[in-house]
Formats: structure tokens, C-alpha cells, sequence
């Protein structure tokens, strides 16, 4: 009897376990079908709202087109000048914590420092509207910063790496190839004032000390590998005279080791590679010398004057003047138009007093 009233509450707790199971489970799904259910209704909602005021808006286009002709066709022209430079050594986050220190003092209207700063008349610092800075990155290149990046990784750390989430984590400032820009009312040349932009980066004392010890440490890793060098072709030499001298004594004697030949061709081939290996190392070696002589490389493209610059940012994207007030002028109307909406629905819930 007791073994029997065990049994049928065991199966009576498993029958509950999977009741509760079932409605988690239910609760679950119900829960994933209502969001969806309230993201559908929003997008019904949002049809029947803009087809309500599609008037409205259409009407909003029109007058932010024709305010983007006037203003584009009556205001002073906006120059921009751009140049690219490629970080030698991690100095992305000091160079767009410059341009921010340098778009802070427009804003303060801090011309004579500014001037100071950049080698600047302060009359030309007024005629500055803006500084920018962005990287210039491919989604090759991207490919190949992930690439790099996970060969770093053990096993365990890899399979937890995505690529979309690694180039939405990555910074701005980490990419190697930056482009500067200085936006002016005036078409000046702003070359002087690149040059002194990379120059209070290339005087910073940090990045001088790390560029001394790179130096320092791939030079005396190149005195070893031309070192190594030297003692390979030494041992080749060796090498030579030694099977040299023992083909002449074989000769003399006229006994013939055909069985020798793959072995020592072998050898001479091991060592060839070898030779070759390290010429390889010091070419490389040399290239990142050269790479570490520059802390910042600026790759000018030879601007005299700046071009006209004919777009604006909305939200981040660079947009054309005759495009950009309609868009703005519709976004503000439909905002407008959203809060109105919002507040007549919030009347309802007004209590009485």
C-alpha cells in the first residue's frame, strides 16, 4: 500500500510539473504574439495618421523645399577643406579630443586662442564654422580588423565574438585612417593649419616616448636578424666546402654514396629557405621602421582652397540643402503633429475635479 500511494503522488507532482511547464510556456508565447500584436496596431495607428494629415505634411514638404531654394540661393556659401591622415601609434582619442577642444572654442567665440592654437590671424579664426573628423573605413577593411582581431582569441573567447557586435563596439577613433575637415566662410588654404592640428599631436610627450622605444626595439631586433643572416650564409659556406671536400676524398678513392645526394640537397635547401626567411623578416622590419619614423602621416591632397560644400547633417547624415529643410521642416510638423495627438489622447484619462 505504501509503495503504491508513493507512486501515484510522484505521478501526481510530475502531472503538476508539467501543467506548469505547459502555462510557462503558454504564458510565454502569448506574451512574444501580444508584442507583436501591439508593434502591428502601432504601424495601423501610424498609416491612418499620416493618410489623416498627408495634407499637412505634403504642404510641410513644399515649404521646406522652397525655404532650402531661398536659403541655398541668398546665403553665404559654407568651404570645406579635408585632408586624411593615417595614426601610426593610437593617438585616434587625443586627435578627436583636439578637434572637440578646437569646436568648443568656436562655440565660446574664443577666436584669439583658437588663433594661438592653430597659427591663425584671429580675423580668419572667425571666419572658421566648424572642425570634423571621421575615419575612412571600408567594410573590407572592417573584415579585415576582425580578422585580425579574433587570430588573438583563444577558442573559448572566439565562439563568443560576433562580427556585427564587434563593429558596433569598436571606436571611431581606433580606425587608422582619419579625414580631418575644417568648414570656413572664407576659401582659404588651410594646409598651415593641418600641419599644426598633427603637430600638437606629434609633440605630445607620450607618443614621443612610445615612438623612441619602438624605434629602439625593432632596430636592435634588426641587428639580430642581419647578425643570424651573416652566420647563415657563414654555415652555407661551410657547408659548401665541407661536401666539397668530401666529393673530391669519395672521388679519389672512387666510391659514389647515391644515396647521399637527396640528404645533402635537402640540407642545402633547408638553409636556402632559411636565408630567405630572414631577408624576408628584415624587409619587413625595415617597412615598420619606416612606419614608426612618422607618429601621424598626413596624406595631402595638395588643397590650395576649399570647395564649396553644399550639404548639411541631420541626424548624422550628410544631406544636400534642397533636401535637408524639407526634411527638416517635415520632422518638426509631424513631431508637432504626434504631440497633439498624444495630448488629446492623455484628455481622456484627465480626471474631474
Amino acid at each position: 500500500m505504501g509503495s503504491k500511494s508513493t507512486k501515484t503522488n510522484e505521478e501526481v507532482d510530475l502531472g503538476q510539473l508539467f501543467v506548469m511547464i505547459g502555462n510557462t510556456f503558454n504564458r510565454f508565447f502569448q506574451f512574444i504574439v501580444s508584442i507583436f500584436k501591439n508593434l502591428f496596431f502601432a504601424f495601423v495607428w501610424l498609416v491612418f495618421f499620416v493618410r489623416k494629415h498627408v495634407i499637412i505634411f505634403i504642404i510641410a514638404a513644399i515649404i521646406g523645399f522652397i525655404s532650402g531654394f531661398i536659403i541655398g540661393e541668398t546665403s553665404d556659401p559654407v568651404y570645406k577643406s579635408t585632408i586624411t591622415v593615417r595614426q601610426n601609434y593610437q593617438t585616434g582619442e587625443n586627435l578627436y579630443g583636439s578637434i572637440d577642444y578646437y569646436n568648443g572654442l568656436l562655440r565660446d567665440k574664443d577666436y584669439k586662442i583658437l588663433a594661438e592654437v592653430l597659427g591663425l590671424s584671429e580675423d580668419s579664426s572667425k571666419e572658421v564654422v566648424r572642425f570634423d573628423i571621421e575615419p575612412v573605413i571600408t567594410s573590407n577593411d572592417l573584415l579585415l580588423m576582425f580578422n585580425d582581431y579574433v587570430l588573438d582569441l583563444d577558442s573559448l573567447a572566439l565562439s563568443k565574438v560576433e562580427y556585427d557586435e564587434f563593429v558596433n563596439n569598436i571606436k571611431e577613433y581606433k580606425h587608422p585612417f582619419q579625414q580631418i575637415s575644417i568648414k570656413s566662410k572664407t576659401r582659404a588654404n588651410f594646409n598651415n593649419v593641418f600641419n599644426n592640428i598633427v603637430e600638437n599631436i606629434l609633440t605630445n610627450e607620450f607618443f614621443v616616448n612610445e615612438q623612441r622605444k619602438d624605434i629602439i626595439e625593432l632596430s636592435k631586433t634588426k641587428r639580430a636578424l642581419e647578425k643570424s643572416l651573416v652566420q647563415s650564409d657563414s654555415l652555407q659556406e661551410t657547408y659548401k666546402r665541407v661536401m666539397q671536400m668530401d666529393s673530391n676524398r669519395l672521388s679519389d678513392v672512387g666510391i659514389t654514396f647515391e644515396g647521399n645526394s637527396e640528404s645533402e640537397n635537402t640540407r642545402e635547401f633547408d638553409l636556402f629557405m632559411n636565408d630567405i626567411e630572414l631577408r624576408q623578416e628584415i624587409v619587413l622590419l625595415d617597412r615598420k621602421l619606416n612606419d614608426k619614423e612618422k607618429i601621424i602621416d598626413l596624406i595631402s591632397s595638395k588643397q590650395d582652397s576649399g570647395f564649396v560644400d553644399h550639404t548639411k547633417d541631420f541626424l548624422g547624415i550628410a544631406l544636400p540643402i534642397k533636401v535637408f529643410y524639407p526634411v527638416l521642416v517635415l520632422s518638426i510638423v509631424f513631431l508637432l503633429m504626434l504631440a497633439r495627438e498624444f495630448l488629446k489622447y492623455l484628455e481622456k484619462f484627465k480626471p474631474s475635479f
